[in-house]
C-alpha cells in the first residue's frame, strides 16, 4: 500500500520530516518497506516550457510533417520544430520540450531523451507534445493546445501545479483493516504523537453536512437477496453530471500513489477509496433497467463480460449487482461489467456504497483471478458504519467537480447493523505480555486516542468497544496489541540479563534423520518436493476407494473450493508432481517429500508424517562417461526402500506382498502389525486416469514408525575376521510360487550362525527344459567362523542340510 505524506497532512497539523514519519509508522506496526520521492508527473517536465507557434508550414521533403517555428521565451528567437500532429497551427499556445529533456510518455515503456537533429533533411530543435508524450493522458492523437492567455515561457511544472512529495510503501498486514486508507493512517500517527508527543490528536474529517437531496425525480429501488453476502447496501442517484477530466488536486492525489486519473467521476470513487477505504461503484443509469437494483447470486454456468473484456462463467457463488431484468452488471466488490459503468456520454449516475462479506469477496476474486484494490479491501473487512459517510462524501464531490444534482433519497439497506466489539481486558495480562507495566491513566488514555471507548472499568479489568474499522479486534490479546503499537515498541526495555535453558535433543533425532535421509536421497538423484497439504475430495471418490470419504478431513476453502479436504496420503501429491514435470518435458523423474497425512478416526484427527519416493522414466542419468541404460522400475524402488532402512540401521523386518488398489505389485516391510514402508508399481489405472504416460514407482515409508524402530537399535560393534570365507552356489529348480525370501529363512535356520550372507546372482526360465511353472534361482551362500577356519567337511554337512530342507519343504530339484 501506498500512503502519500501530502495526503497524510490534509488531516493532520503536522511539520514533520519524512525520515520522523517513516519512524513513527514503524513504530506503530505499519512496516515502511521503501521511501520515495516523487513527482505527480514523472520526470517533474524539468525541460517543458509553453511556447506559441508562430509559424506552421509544409515540410520541404515530407508531405504528412509540419515545419514550425516556436517562440518559447528564452531570449534567443524562436525554435524550429518538426511536428507531425495534424492539428498544429499557427497562432497556438503549446507544450514544448526542448533539446536535452527527458519525457516519460504513458503509453511506453521506455524514456524519451529529445536531441537536436534533422528530420527528413531539416533541423529539429525540440518537440510540440501531446498528453501523452507529456505523461498527464493518453491522448495521442495531436498536441495540447492552451488557452491563448498563458504567458509564453511558463514552466510546464508551474503550469501543471507538479507537486514534491513522499510515499511509503507500507507493508500491510492481513489484520490491519483499519488502515487501508490515508484517513485510517493519520488516525494513527495522531494517537500516537497524542501520546508520546502532546499533539493534540485533532483528526480533520473531511465534511458532508452540505449533503442534501435536491430533489427525489430519480429514485432506484434495491432489493437486497442475499443478505448474508451484502450486509449493508446505500447508494444515491446524481444528475445532470459532465464527465471531464478531474482538477489538479485530485489528479495529483492519485498520481502521487501512482494511480493514473481517468475521468473526474471514477477518479472521485479510487480517491474515496484511498481516502475512507470504502469501495464505490458507480452505474451509468441509462444501464439499470427498470431503475431497480438486485443484489443476488446468479446461477451456476452464468455468462458475464467483465470491463477486461473478458467473459466469465459464474460459480453461482458470485455476488452479482443486477438491474430490474436480473441481468449482471457488477461482480459485487470485485469488478465491473462491461457496459454498466461510467462513459463520457454519462450524464446520470447510480452511486453504489456497500459492505460486502470478506469470504464472499476472496472466494469470489482468487476464483476469477481478480486481484482488484476494492476486493483486497473488502477481503480485509471493510467498515460497515462508514459506507453512507463515503457515500455522502462522493456525491459531494461528484456535484462539486460535475455539476449535476442529487436526484433521490439516499437508500441504505442495513438488516442488521454491526456493532462495536465489546472486549475485556485484564491489567495484569497488559503488563504481562508486554513486558512493562504501564500505567492505568496511560492506558486510558491510548485507548481514547483511538477512539475505543471504555464501558466498564475495575481495579482487575476493564471493557473497551472496539471501533468496527477494527475487524480483526476480537480478543484480549488484539487489544493489548493496540495498546502497545501506540504506546511505542520501541519504549519497551530490552532486558539485560539473557535467560536460557539446556536443551536436549531426542534420541533418535527426527531433524538428523531428516538430513541423513535426505543427503543420501539427493546423492542418489532424487530432488526433494514441497507439495500443499490440500487434495481434492473427487479423487478419493470417484478414482481411488482405498480411503473412505468417512476418512476424508473436509476444510472450507473459499481461495480454491477444489482443494477441499486435507490430503489423506501423499501419493496424489507426488503424481501430480510427476504429471507437472512430464507436461514440461522432464520425463526422468526421482521425487522424494517428508510430510503428512491427515485422516477422520475415532478419536478426532489422525495426522500422520510420512516419506514419500516417486521413480519414474531412466534410472540413470544421461552421460558420455556413464553407459548404463534402463528406467526406473520395481526392483529400483525396492533397492531405495532396503538402502534407507540399512542407512537407519533397521533390520529384522518381514516382507509380505501388497494387494491393493494403490499397486500393481508391491510389498511391505514390517514388524508385526507397525508398517516401515510399503513400495511398488503404481497402478496403472491410475496413472492412466492422471493422464501420466509412464510408469511410476512409489515408496511411502511410515515416518513415526521409523523412528520408534531407530530408537530400538542398538549400535554393535565386532572385530574384523581374520579367518577367510568359504563360498558354495546351489542351481534350485523350484515352482513360481516360491519366493526368495523363502529360501533365504531356511538358510538362516539351517546355517545359523555360519551363512553369513545369501545372494540371488541368477535366474533361469524355460519350460521345456525345467518344466511348466518352474524356474531355476542360482543362490551364493557365503560360510564364515569368527574363532577358526572352517573345513570342507563342516561346509559340506551345512550345505547337505540346506538341499534336504529345500526339497522337503519347497519341493525344489538341485541341478548338479
Amino acid at each position: 500500500m501506498k500512503v502519500s505524506l501530502n495526503w497524510l497532512k490534509e488531516y493532520l497539523d503536522i511539520s514533520l520530516s519524512p525520515e520522523v514519519i517513516s519512524e513513527i509508522l514503524t513504530d506503530i506496526g505499519l512496516e515502511v518497506e521503501g521511501v520515495e520521492q516523487v513527482e505527480t508527473i514523472k520526470g517533474g517536465l524539468e525541460g517543458v516550457v509553453v511556447g506559441k507557434v508562430l509559424e506552421c508550414g509544409r515540410h520541404p521533403n515530407a508531405d504528412r510533417l509540419s515545419l514550425t517555428k516556436v517562440d518559447v521565451g528564452n531570449g534567443e528567437g524562436p525554435l524550429q520544430i518538426i511536428c507531425g500532429a495534424p492539428n498544429v497551427a499557427a497562432g497556438q499556445t503549446v507544450m514544448v520540450a526542448t533539446a536535452g529533456t527527458t519525457l516519460y510518455p504513458i503509453n511506453s515503456e521506455e524514456p524519451l531523451v529529445l536531441k537536436k537533429g534533422k528530420i527528413r533533411g531539416e533541423l529539429s530543435e525540440g518537440m510540440i507534445c501531446s498528453e501523452d508524450e507529456l505523461g498527464i493522458g493518453e491522448d495521442h492523437s495531436g498536441i495540447v493546445v492552451l488557452p491563448g492567455d498563458v504567458p509564453i515561457g511558463t514552466p510546464a511544472r508551474e503550469y501543471y501545479k507538479i507537486e514534491m512529495d513522499v510515499v511509503y510503501e507500507i507493508g500491510l498486514t492481513p489484520n490491519r483493516s483499519d488502515a487501508t486508507n490515508h484517513l485510517g493512517v493519520a488516525k494513527d500517527v495522531a494517537a500516537y504523537l497524542k501520546i508520546n508527543h502532546g499533539h493534540s490528536g485533532e483528526v480533520r474529517m473531511p465534511s458532508v453536512e452540505g449533503f442534501q437531496p435536491d430533489n427525489n425525480s430519480m429514485p432506484v429501488e434495491v432489493v437486497v437477496e442475499n443478505t448474508e453476502a451484502c450486509p449493508r447496501y446505500a447508494g444515491v442517484t446524481i444528475k445532470g453530471l459532465t464527465v471531464g477530466e478531474s482538477p489538479d488536486w485530485l489528479r495529483n492525489r492519485l498520481l502521487s500513489i501512482g494511480l493514473r486519473p481517468i475521468n473526474n467521476m471514477v477518479d472521485i470513487t479510487n480517491f474515496i477509496l484511498h481516502e475512507l477505504g470504502q469501495p464505490l461503484h458507480a452505474f451509468d443509469l441509462r444501464q439499470v433497467t427498470g431503475r431497480k437494483i438486485i443484489v443476488k447470486a446468479l446461477p451456476k454456468g452464468s455468462k458475464f463480460t467483465t470491463l477486461d473484456e473478458v467473459e466469465r462463467e459464474l460459480t453461482g457463488e458470485d455476488l452479482m449487482i443486477c438491474d430490474g431484468n436480473e441481468q449482471g452488471m457488477c461482480i459485487g466488490g470485485v469488478y465491473g461489467g462491461i457496459n454498466s459503468g461510467v462513459k463520457d456520454t454519462t450524464t446520470d449516475i447510480f452511486l453504489e456504497s456497500a459492505h460486502f462479506n470478506p469470504k464472499w469477496i476472496r472466494r469470489t476474486s482468487m476464483g476469477h483471478n481478480l486481484r482488484t484494490d476494492a476486493a483486497k479491501v473488502f477481503e480485509k473487512g471493510s467498515d460497515p458504519n462508514v459506507s453512507l459517510y463515503a457515500l455522502k462524501r462522493a456525491a459531494l464531490l461528484m456535484k462539486e467537480l460535475g455539476g449535476g444534482e442529487i436526484a433521490s433519497e439516499v437508500v441504505d439497506i442495513y438488516p442488521a447493523p454491526v456493532k462495536p466489539a465489546e472486549v475485556q481486558v485484564n491489567y495484569s495480562h497488559v503488563n504481562r505480555l508486554i513486558g512493562i507495566e504501564i500505567p492505568r491513566e496511560t492506558v486510558h488514555s491510548i485507548l481514547a486516542a483511538l477512539e475505543m471507548k471504555v464501558l466498564s472499568d475495575t481495579a482487575e479489568a476493564f471493557t473497551v468497544a472496539v471501533p468496527t474499522n477494527k475487524s480483526d479486534v476480537t480478543r484480549e490479546a488484539d487489544v493489548i496489541e493496540e495498546i502497545l503499537r501506540i504506546y511505542g515498541y520501541n519504549k519497551v526495555p530490552i532486558p539485560e540479563q539473557v535467560k536460557t535453558g539446556i536443551n536436549i535433543a531426542p534420541k533418535p533425532n527426527p531433524d538428523e534423520l531428516r538430513n541423513i535421509l535426505g543427503d543420501y536421497l539427493a546423492a542418489n538423484g532424487f530432488h526433494e518436493m514441497m507439495a500443499l497439504s490440500l487434495s481434492e475430495s473427487r479423487i478419493y471418490k470417484e478414482l481411488y476407494n482405498s480411503v473412505s470419504e468417512a476418512e476424508l478431513v473436509y476444510i472450507n476453502n473459499t481461495s480454491n473450493v477444489q482443494l477441499d479436504i486435507m490430503r489423506p496420503d501423499l501419493l496424489f501429491s507426488g503424481l501430480n508432481a510427476v504429471l507437472h514435470n512430464q507436461n514440461r518435458q522432464q520425463v526422468d523423474v526421482k521425487l522424494f517429500e517428508f510430510g503428512r497425512s491427515y485422516r477422520h478416526a475415532e478419536k478426532g484427527i489422525d495426522e500422520q508424517q510420512h516419506l514419500s519416493l516417486f521413480m519414474a522414466g531412466s534410472r540413470y542419468p544421461e552421460s558420455w562417461i556413464d553407459n548404463r541404460k534402463g528406467d526406473a522400475d520395481y526392483y529400483s524402488i525396492k533397492a531405495m526402500a532396503s538402502n534407507m532402512l540399512a542407512r537407519l540401521g533397521i533390520s529384522g523386518y518381514q516382507e509380505t506382498a501388497i494387494n491393493d488398489e494403490t499397486f500393481a505389485f508391491g510389498l511391505q516391510y514390517h514388524r508385526g502389525p507397525q508398517v516401515l514402508v510399503q513400495f511398488g508399481k503404481v497402478s496403472p489405472r491410475l496413472c492412466k486416469q492422471m493422464d501420466i504416460r509412464s510408469s511410476v514407482y512409489y515408496a511411502d515409508f511410515n515416518w513415526d514408525a521409523l523412528l520408534k524402530a531407530v530408537r530400538k537399535h542398538k549400535i554393535e560393534y565386532q572385530e574384523l575376521n581374520k579367518f577367510p570365507t568359504v563360498r558354495r552356489d546351489l542351481a534350485l529348480v523350484i515352482d513360481n510360487s516360491v519366493k526368495f525370501s523363502d529360501i533365504v529363512a531356511i538358510a538362516r535356520k539351517v546355517g545359523k550362525k555360519l551363512i553369513q550372507n545369501i545372494n540371488l546372482f541368477d535366474v533361469y526360465e524355460n519350460e521345456s527344459q525345467l518344466g511348466q511353472g518352474k524356474k531355476s534361482y542360482a543362490v551364493s551362500f557365503l560360510f564364515e567362523d569368527s574363532t577358526k577356519t572352517l573345513k570342507d567337511k563342516e561346509v559340506d554337512k551345512v550345505v547337505n542340510q540346506l538341499i534336504e530342507a529345500y526339497e522337503s519343504q519347497l519341493g525344489a530339484s538341485i541341478r548338479r
